[in-house]
């Protein structure tokens, strides 16, 4: 029977409450100002509107969960896509909805303040760490500012402490309990996110993986549970933190690229078959287009490297000049070049080097890989030839010539990969050379040549084909193209495929985001001085600084002396400080070591999930001290009145540099001129 009153007893941490509040407030709150694209808004802005629009698009930066984070954003405001995103500082018309642009990226920011809090509890320390920790993270100047726009660092830094988050509430379950299990699964889906929004979060993914292997590695050696329970539980952590981050990140891929089925400008560094896969552009041409070729293929040819501007190889009955402005001579056969538009003259002709024939069988007989043929130019019948003369551009390659003969042997080879990128004078209508290299030195991704426009040649007279030519004739063929294969060229693209980087203002090295010499200009007002500047809190930064040599130099005195038998700690507190470092200060290794060998344009943006390791590692190491260090407790005191001036330091500094933070109120030259801190900070400023 019902037994009444009802009585429904709950805990909660007012702590956690609290800071999850004023979480919420410091980076929701006048989120749609300013009205105006900020620092690299203009950069993903780009491709939300592509998302809109169902665009195909590539980011070499990272996986597209981030994008589709942002465009979800976007779509809850009713964002449709028309606006341009060309510079910054640019207002947002009354029609987008900033306010929801920016949303996302700022609840997950908002959100790693409690997840901190919780991580550190999960880490075993006290509540008094955890609310250190999240005060750190609260009052830093630098991840309010990332937050509060259409940025993705939040958003991965979120993923990763949930990840780690999960695992550790798994791991500290009861192993009884086998609800604990849904917070494994958990952490293998933030793993999966945080690796499908940046590729950086496959760092932190991996020194996740080593510390489950590590606990794995202890359960197996543990005797007291049964050989079916450790396979049950190994398994099951394989699955979980394994197979289904490998899994979503694969359906990240799926979704996108279902989602994004229309062409766009990103389509030319795709391959032909890519491309036809898409709605629009390509896919006009090549419909109803055979997909093996065969001995009496017509083909264009694309080059690999012709970007962005795709272009073709070609030629025209018009020969080499017998001798170039320099002196040297030439072939004086047929010009072969690339050209960058569609025209009659860019179709070849795959021909059997032992038949004469110039159609298709029937049944057609495909080309294989390896195979050595012959390219006809189908509107003047010259074989595609390259001999050992000097290419007119660059003469350290050879040229490539529509053969004629003049007592030059051309043997049947298929040598013709190497695109210069250099165009002609105007005797070669300024079309970019063509030349074959005797070496073969560059990557081969950078020597193909794709097919593109493709037909079934039937005509083997020379003036049918050339009618033949000028109004082709297709067939209907099924052309799709499975989603493996669109996944792994995408992912060679990815990887592969750099975009033109050039040096930025505002760019800056590694060793300068440690002690904090570089800002970045995020927005100043289009007429007054107030403005925006990723700036972190120096206070906290510096104390972030200490930590990370102070721990190193304590695991260094604790692991000599343990060398030599002496134990300072009892064996609890030194697994509780090997955990520690294990996630903090590897943490910040994974996600700092690995900028110093990159050769890109970095900026101090993306030490921002190195240094929430290090505001997780701060207040657990002083308690640390405070607890197993300090047996006076005058030392003692003196510590907790030492941590409390430096947290009243730290939201001083906060304070300070809000206005820069929140780009108001507006400061006088005078003022911001006291805010520049270091001599090598960019602030800008009016003089009135």
């Amino acid at each position: 029977m019902l037994q009444l009153p009802l009585v429904v007893t709950a805990q909660v941490d007012l702590l956690l409450v609290l800071v999850s509040l004023l979480a919420f407030w410091t980076r929701l709150s006048h989120l749609n100002y300013p009205n105006a694209v900020v620092f690299d808004e203009v950069y993903y802005g780009q491709f939300v509107s592509l998302y809109m629009k169902r665009v195909f698009f590539i980011d070499d930066s990272g996986p597209p969960l981030g994008h589709m984070i942002l465009a979800s954003g976007a779509y809850l405001g009713g964002f449709d896509g028309n606006f341009v995103w060309n510079r910054i500082g640019a207002e947002y018309p009354s029609t987008v909805n900033v306010w929801s642009l920016r949303l996302l990226p700022a609840l997950c920011g908002a959100l790693c303040v409690p997840l901190v809090y919780l991580l550190t509890l999960e880490l075993k320390f006290s509540h008094l760490s955890a609310l250190g920790a999240a005060v750190l993270l609260l009052l830093e100047n630098s991840l309010i500012v990332q937050s509060r726009f259409m940025l993705l660092e939040s958003v991965l830094i979120f993923f990763v402490l949930l990840a780690f988050f999960s695992y550790l509430r798994f791991h500290n379950a009861p192993s009884s309990s086998w609800s604990r299990y849904s917070w494994l699964i958990l952490s293998g889906v933030s793993c999966g996110a945080a690796v499908g929004v940046k590729y950086m979060g496959l760092f932190s993914y991996l020194l996740l993986l080593v510390v489950a292997s590590l606990h794995t590695w202890k359960l197996i050696g543990d005797k007291t549970i049964s050989h079916m329970n450790v396979c049950v539980q190994s398994v099951h952590r394989v699955l979980c933190l394994v197979v289904v981050p490998v899994l979503l990140y694969v359906f990240w891929f799926y979704v996108h690229l279902s989602f994004l089925n229309r062409s766009g400008p990103h389509d030319q560094l795709m391959s032909s078959a890519f491309q036809a896969s898409l709605q629009g552009g390509l896919s006009r041409i090549t419909r109803g287009q055979p997909l093996e070729v065969a001995y009496g293929s017509q083909v264009t040819l694309r080059s690999s490297v012709s970007q962005p501007i795709p272009c073709w190889l070609h030629s025209h009955k018009v020969n080499y000049p017998i001798r170039y402005d320099n002196g040297r001579g030439s072939s004086h056969q047929q010009q072969v070049t690339c050209y960058p538009f569609k025209d009659v003259n860019n179709w070849w002709i795959i021909k059997d080097p032992g038949r004469q024939q110039l159609v298709v069988d029937t049944p057609p007989r495909p080309v294989r890989h390896g195979d050595v043929i012959q390219l006809v130019h189908g509107m003047t019948s010259r074989f595609l030839n390259s001999h050992d003369v000097a290419a007119p551009m660059s003469p350290h390659t050879q040229e490539v010539s529509g053969y004629i003969d003049f007592n030059v042997s051309m043997p049947a080879q298929n040598l013709w990969r190497v695109l210069s990128g250099v165009s002609l004078p105007d005797w070669g209508f300024r079309q970019l050379e063509v030349v074959a290299d005797k070496l073969f030195k560059a990557h081969s991704s950078s020597l193909e040549w794709t097919v593109e426009e493709h037909r079934y040649g039937t005509s083997q007279e020379q003036k049918e084909r050339e009618a033949e030519l000028h109004s082709p004739t297709h067939i209907d063929v099924d052309r799709k193209i499975s989603f493996w294969a669109k996944f792994v060229e995408l992912q060679w693209k990815m990887l592969t495929v750099k975009q033109e980087e050039s040096e930025h203002k505002y760019s800056s090295s590694p060793l300068e985001w440690i002690t904090m010499e570089t800002n970045i200009a995020y927005w100043l007002h289009s007429s007054t001085n107030a403005q925006i500047h990723l700036i972190g809190n120096p206070v906290s930064w510096g104390v972030a600084n200490l930590s990370l040599l102070a721990y190193q130099l304590l695991a260094v005195v604790y692991l000599l002396r343990r060398r030599r038998g002496l134990k300072d700690v009892p064996d609890g507190v030194w697994d509780q400080f090997v955990c520690l470092g294990c996630v903090c200060v590897g943490g910040w290794l994974v996600n700092f070591v690995p900028f110093l060998l990159m050769d890109k344009t970095l900026f101090l943006y993306h030490y921002l999930p190195a240094l929430c390791y290090l505001y997780l590692l701060s207040p657990a190491l002083l308690e640390h001290a405070h607890t197993h260090l300090l047996s006076s407790v005058t030392h003692q005191r003196a510590l907790c009145v030492g941590a409390l001036a430096v947290l009243l330091s730290i939201f001083l500094t906060y304070r300070t540099f809000c206005p820069l933070t929140y780009g108001s109120p507006e400061l006088s030259a005078h003022q911001l001129q006291g805010l520049k801190w270091r001599d090598t900070w960019d602030i800008l400023y009016r003089r009135r």
